[in-house]
């Protein structure tokens, strides 16, 4: 019996050592803002929607929607703003889908029918313009303005101007999404198929604000590169929660601005003010009407 204490003992002092010195080396290699290992979200996998069958689908509806940043509810799709990545390990949501752009990650589309794909190289391009001409003023080694003497205005040239994108003007961004009642539970559902957001786009004549790319939520390739970047939770900062998951929660502020209809036209084009504003609240409440009038008897 004393040997078998022993040999307990044994064991128990050899598995401490192995966990110690795993310890020690986790210390060696991690970020030293960290005062323990965090890695629960790398090798993250986004979880497949469940099947769905075409007959098991007896209504549906197409809306759109666009969620604006400067709602307070939902400025954590802003922030952080001044570099890809913070001292958190955060990224804001259009860096992180410009970072998988670029590394080719996720596919993009030309508008919200997702029928044309384009090539990430020119959809950046795209995204961004070519250069433009533009007049500036000709300096001298002092940075002093050289002036013309037959004119006795400063010197003009023609210079190339070479257009960059800034994720800070984004501040909204657009959702196309599928609601459909499935017969299989009678229970009304929602995908989000299509996302894309405003910028600023510049010009000779000045920038103006223009839409991007679509990106097609249902990829899995897009759930993927979005289920392995955290959101901020202003509750707890140690909260696993990503942008896959904040869209499948549908944890942001939206209001509608299209429904599927006969005019193929946005609610902005027919309603102005107040009046659109009504319509677009109609369209949620008759959308959640749906289901609950299936319940009546």
């Amino acid at each position: 019996m004393k040997k078998v204490l022993i040999y307990v003992l044994a064991i128990l002092g050899y598995c401490t050592t192995i966990n110690a010195q795993s310890i020690i080396d986790a210390d060696e290699q991690r970020n030293p803002n960290d005062f323990y290992q965090k890695g629960i979200i790398v090798g993250k996998k986004a979880m497949p929607f469940p099947p769905l069958r075409e007959s098991d689908v007896v209504w549906e509806s197409v809306i759109w929607r666009e969620v604006d940043f400067n709602e307070k509810f939902n400025q954590f799709f802003y922030f952080p703003n001044n570099a890809e990545t913070s001292t958190q390990g955060r990224i804001s949501l259009v860096n992180l889908i410009m970072r998988s752009v670029r590394n080719g990650e996720i596919p993009v589309y030309e508008d919200d029918d997702m029928v044309k794909e384009l090539d990430p190289v020119e959809a950046l391009k795209k995204l961004i313009g070519e250069p433009y001409p533009k007049e500036v003023e000709v300096t001298d080694e002092f940075g002093n303005p050289v002036i013309d003497p037959e004119t006795d205005e400063p010197e003009m040239r023609t210079v190339m101007v070479t257009r960059t994108f800034d994720s800070t003007s984004v501040m909204k961004i657009r959702l196309k999404e599928r609601w459909y009642i499935d017969k299989q539970d009678s229970r009304q559902k929602v995908r989000i198929v299509g996302l894309a957001f405003q910028y600023m786009k510049e010009g000779i004549t000045g920038s103006a604000l223009d839409w991007s790319f679509w990106i097609p939520m249902n990829d899995m390739r897009v759930r993927q590169a979005f289920v392995n970047a955290n959101a901020y939770d202003e509750n707890n900062d140690v909260t696993e929660r990503s942008y896959d998951d904040i869209f499948i929660q549908r944890y942001f502020d939206s209001y509608i601005t299209r429904e599927t209809n006969k005019y193929n036209r946005e609610i902005s084009q027919y309603l102005t003010g107040e009046d659109a504003i009504v319509e677009s609240q109609n369209i949620e409440d008759k959308i959640f009407d749906i289901e609950n009038d299936m319940w009546e008897y």
